[in-house]
């Protein structure tokens, strides 16, 4: 230890090249895996050679690296512990409860306005637009039902989606955000 106080990377060197693979070894049997073992290994060394001039080791360097690996892992494992509890509470709070709650409010508008818009058609045009989109009658079968032309039932159909299309612009941004989502 009085070498590596004095910055003698010679006897860091030959400390590591004694314990890394015990402490490798440790870590692997811990963590089971080998990018984690290897940088828990790293960081226990990167931090003895950080420390080296306030660390009082009493009992051996071997003993000291080992109780070093064994904080580091316990620290990992409450890191990873954390850091799964907030996801799992990011991913409850904010996937299935407000998105399906924002979904629904904005569906139940959408639909109430769309349903509103329709009513203010003109009421020749609100039927045949009504059996044409909601009863899915053909504008064959609409000019017969309602004894007009089928060009008096395109002319009609082509009015109200100008007239929807124009009460409804504003939600188009909303369409576009839940289909987004």
């Amino acid at each position: 230890m009085d070498m590596l106080r004095k910055d003698e990377l010679e006897a860091f060197r030959h400390i590591y090249n004694q314990y890394w693979k015990k402490l490798y070894s440790e870590a692997y049997k811990r963590l089971k895996d080998t990018d984690l073992a290897e940088e828990a290994v790293q960081d226990v060394f990167a931090n003895f050679w950080l420390k080296r001039h306030q660390i009082n080791i009493t009992s051996t360097i071997g003993g000291y690296l080992n109780n070093s690996l064994t904080y580091l892992v316990i620290d990992l494992y409450r890191k990873e512990s954390v850091r799964q509890k907030y996801a799992e509470r990011f991913k409850t709070g904010h996937t299935e409860i407000d998105n399906t709650t924002e979904h629904e409010i904005a569906y139940r508008e959408l639909t109430y306005n769309i349903d509103s818009q329709i009513n203010l058609l003109p009421e020749k045009c609100r039927s045949v637009f009504e059996l044409s989109r909601k009863q899915y009658k053909t504008n064959k079968e609409i000019s017969a039902q309602l004894s007009i032309s089928e060009k008096t039932v395109e002319n009609h159909l082509t009015n109200a989606i100008k007239r929807l299309r124009h009460g409804l612009s504003h939600y188009l941004v909303i369409l576009v955000v839940l289909v987004l989502k």
